[in-house]
């Protein structure tokens, strides 16, 4: 066999077809154009559908291209095989309804057999079992074997996508690459799994339509899609085992080795980076050149996620500082040849990479270094699945994607926990603006926490102590370290004791003051910050306050009472929703305010009003038998024997909280809570609703919260009765009585339109026309909604006879129109659902329908007429083909 570069082959292929009258067309860029259903460019067809499903007329019915591809359903398997790729370059020759399959397989034959010169005898091809007329083509014009030629079935050779729309058989070539190859089975032979038979040419013959019902009708005009990956045909034209062995492949893949000072081949592991930095550094390369940029959502995010996945392989491999940039220029020399594009940007898509490299190299090592810490914890404990919370924090903190945590914990035959960080996505989005400590970086590697000594720890005494006096050891801005704070500035206050709880299992941080002898400080907000400290994040609002000094630190009681309210309640909550809706319910989430409480859950469909009444009356049955709330420290293992539910995915250590209302609910809780359940007030649900799939949130309120609820709903009512001249009491009668009134009058509005349309509809009959033998009235109406069109329709319709009625009518600024045909008219070739939905569209909207019936609305009320018009023009195209 000759052997031939991966750039030559892609030029003998073109020029072939380019000698066959195809159109010889540069790739399309990766970004898909007026395509919203692809992120990028996966197929070699993807840019031409519009001129295969006639949207647009092409520039010649042949035509053939390279087409550059990126597919990322492989992403995982990239580097992991030696086939698997996200970058490559797909050789197609196309028609348009031009030729078929004669020409097809003829010239498809003539280039494997002629032009590579490839042995005949080791040529196969694989049939649609039911394409008789392909395999006499392949067998009597070309002159293959029988036993060459292999059926299949439609799920290996038909091609279709969605249930309705072209489709049709297909044809694939495969080359045997010899015994060395094989599996060793008796049976091999083409469509096994082994390496032996490469499949690398698919013929797709788009010869049918199916239809909504399952049956596939002949397009007048056949088409030809052709497929060749080209870098699977160079790796057999070159007789190597690998794509990444091909020479343009082999060129990145060899820059990689020495920028590594590594050998391919030598290790599995080794040769696994080499791989994915070789196809991540292409795949980039030619993204950058399309315009796409790297970010955090669509294909901005498959870009990221390759250069991020490349630079950690690089750091795998041992290769120091930014080394994107320089295999940049390998990737651009092996393609500007048919890629001028990579030339002509090549200096913007080293910047673009390098700032990339730059931004991750910031956080990968320190994420790296955590994220091993991790995995060094769960090994020791012999556990399996990394929580959200930590997964979370290496998303938001150190710019780690979550596929990216996940693949390395595969790695390590660990797995994560997808809810949980979900869970705490949610809940960052909601506090962004608050944000402080461990979930602020916004990409920054370090924080003014880190600069405080890793011996300052903060001790909790809030459980039973809302004032303390303790010395202000530490006192920061945002920014930097401050000896002092004078006032109006913000400040963040660390203690080794504090009465404040900071936020964390969905509660709230504890607000309060801060006093010394100088100044005060009003704190908003409590968290947990890096080494077990607790920061207090608050203003200056009198004189000063020092590093050093001692301080009364004294919390909010009334608000704590009201988070406390609100957590006790969402104990109580989960219990009852387990006894009204069923066991499977688990906390999926929960966020406590001194204002409110919002429990997320895990529950397939909606609460019914009366689930929602009884879970609501279990509660506040629970608040009146005034339970008492009590907590205590014991292991993990006596806390199940209690029976005490633990959240979904949480990681508990040695020693453990246990919180429990009067035996009736006992979970594992670190939050603040009442000593009575009676001090809870009342408990109301104010929504409920679905947040993802299987999970489901109620919000509701106790408390004072309730009262202001209460007293919100009281003012409305009051409102109510005003407006209706009546009683509190007798407001629902009085409304009902309304609304039987309007009932009324809406009935007699209906008669007086119904009448008035009658006597339209004498005047509008008066412009029937006729096309071909058929009745045809098209014609606008007043003021009428769709219902009333649809009547009118089928009025108008009874006294054709045979024929097609269009009405349009304008209401509330919106425009109905309505299609109706009797069954001749339908025979003789009307399709009101096609009229429908060309009409529609001039005046903005959308919708169609059947043959004999179709409806759709609009906006533009100015263009009513020549909708009209179309569905004239529309009417008589149909009726006299």
């Amino acid at each position: 066999m000759k052997q031939f570069s991966l750039n030559e082959l892609r030029e003998m292929y073109l020029s072939f077809f380019e000698s066959k009258g195809h159109l010889r067309k540069k790739s399309f860029p990766v970004v898909p154009q007026n395509d919203n259903s692809l992120l990028l460019i996966n197929a070699g067809m993807a840019p031409l559908k519009p001129y295969f499903t006639g949207q647009e007329v092409p520039p010649s019915k042949r035509m053939t291209t390279c087409q550059k591809c990126i597919r990322t359903g492989d992403i995982e398997n990239i580097g992991k095989t030696a086939r698997h790729l996200t970058c490559f370059e797909m050789l197609g020759n196309f028609s348009f309804g031009d030729y078929f399959k004669e020409e097809a397989i003829s010239w498809a034959w003539e280039f494997v057999t002629k032009v590579l010169e490839l042995p005949e005898d080791r040529l196969f091809v694989s049939v649609y079992e039911e394409d008789q007329p392909t395999a006499k083509i392949w067998h009597d014009k070309m002159g293959v074997p029988e036993d060459h030629i292999v059926f299949m079935g439609k799920e290996d050779n038909f091609w279709e996508v969605g249930v309705t729309g072209p489709c049709g058989p297909c044809s694939e070539i495969y080359f045997d690459r010899g015994p060395e190859y094989g599996c060793d089975s008796p049976t091999c032979s083409v469509g096994c799994d082994c390496d032996r038979y490469m499949e690398f040419w698919n013929l797709v013959f788009t010869q049918f339509d199916r239809q909504e019902d399952g049956t596939y009708l002949p397009l007048p005009n056949p088409n030809i899609d052709t497929g060749m990956g080209l870098e699977r045909l160079a790796a057999m034209m070159q007789g190597v085992s690998s794509v990444f062995d091909v020479d343009t492949f082999k060129a990145i893949r060899n820059h990689v080795c020495a920028l590594a000072n590594v050998k391919y081949g030598e290790s599995d592991k080794t040769d696994m980076s080499i791989r994915v930095i070789t196809d991540h550094i292409r795949s980039a390369t030619f993204m950058a050149s399309d315009g796409v940029l790297p970010s955090n959502e669509g294909r901005g995010y498959v870009m990221r996620r390759l250069i991020r996945r490349a630079v950690r392989h690089g750091k795998l491999l041992g290769i120091e500082g930014l080394f994107l940039k320089e295999l940049v220029k390998t990737v651009v020399d092996n393609s500007k040849h048919e890629y001028t594009e990579l030339e002509d940007k090549f200096d913007y898509i080293v910047k673009l990479l390098t700032v990339e490299e730059e931004n991750f190299n910031k956080t990968i090592e320190q994420g790296l270094s955590i994220l091993n810490g991790y995995i060094e914890e769960l090994e020791a404990k012999g556990e399996k699945v990394l929580g959200g919370e930590a997964s979370f924090k290496l998303y938001d903190t150190y710019g780690f994607p979550i596929d990216l945590t996940s693949e390395i914990l595969e790695e390590k035959g660990l797995g994560i926990d997808e809810e949980g960080f979900k869970a705490e996505m949610e809940a960052q989005r909601k506090r962004a603006r608050e944000a402080r400590g461990e979930t602020n970086y916004s990409g920054r590697d370090k924080n003014v926490y880190d600069e405080l000594p890793n011996t300052l720890t903060t001790e909790f005494v809030g459980y039973k102590e809302l004032e303390v006096e303790s010395t202000i050891d530490a006192l920061t801005t945002d920014e930097a370290i401050v000896s002092e704070a004078t006032e109006g500035m913000a400040v963040n206050i660390i203690s080794k004791v504090t009465p404040f709880y900071a936020e964390s299992g969905g509660q709230m941080g504890d607000s309060g003051t801060i006093t010394t002898a100088n100044g005060t400080v009003e704190v908003t907000n409590t968290t947990k910050v890096v080494g077990g400290k607790f920061a207090h994040h608050g203003k200056v609002v009198a004189g000063t306050v020092k590093q050093g000094e001692t301080a009364t630190f004294k919390v909010n009681s009334t608000l704590r009472l009201d988070s406390a309210r609100n957590h006790s309640a969402t104990h109580l909550l989960q219990k009852a929703l387990r006894e009204v809706v069923g066991g499977h319910v688990e906390q999926a989430g929960s966020n406590v305010t001194n204002e409110r409480l919002r429990f997320d859950y895990t529950h397939f469909e909606a609460l019914t009003a009366e689930q929602i009444e009884r879970v609501e009356a279990i509660v506040n049955e629970k608040v009146l038998e005034a339970l008492d709330i009590t907590t205590m420290e014991t292991s993990i293992d006596e806390a199940r024997k209690l029976g005490a539910m633990a959240l979904f995915g949480e990681k508990y250590g040695e020693v453990v909280r246990v919180v429990d209302m009067g035996r009736y609910s006992i979970e594992l809780c670190g939050g603040t809570h009442l000593v009575n359940t009676a001090q809870i007030g009342t408990f109301k649900i104010v929504s409920e609703t679905g947040v993802a799939s299987g999970v489901r949130r109620i919000e509701a309120v106790t408390g004072r919260g309730a009262i202001h609820y209460y007293q919100a709903i009281e003012k409305e009512l009051n409102e109510v009765a005003k407006l209706t001249k009546t009683k509190k009491d007798a407001v629902a009668k009085k409304v009902e009585h309304i609304l039987a009134e309007s009932k009324e009058i809406q009935r007699e509005n209906e008669r007086i339109k119904a009448e008035m349309a009658k006597a339209e509809a004498e005047n509008i009959l008066d412009e029937i026309g006729e096309v071909a033998g058929f009745k045809v009235l098209v014609a606008e109406l007043p003021a009428m909604d769709m219902n009333g069109l649809r009547n009118m329709g089928d009025t108008f319709k009874d006294k054709l006879g045979e024929g097609v009625v269009v009405l349009a009518s304008c209401m509330d600024e919106k425009v109905s129109l309505v299609g109706m045909a009797t069954n001749g008219a339908v025979n003789a070739g009307i399709h009101c659902g096609n009229i429908i939905k060309t009409s529609v569209a001039v005046v903005g909207g959308g919708g169609g329908g059947r043959p004999n019936m179709a409806q759709a609305g609009g906006k533009d009320v100015t263009k009513v007429k020549e909708a009209l018009e179309t569905a004239k023009e529309i009417i008589n195209q149909q009726l006299n083909k």
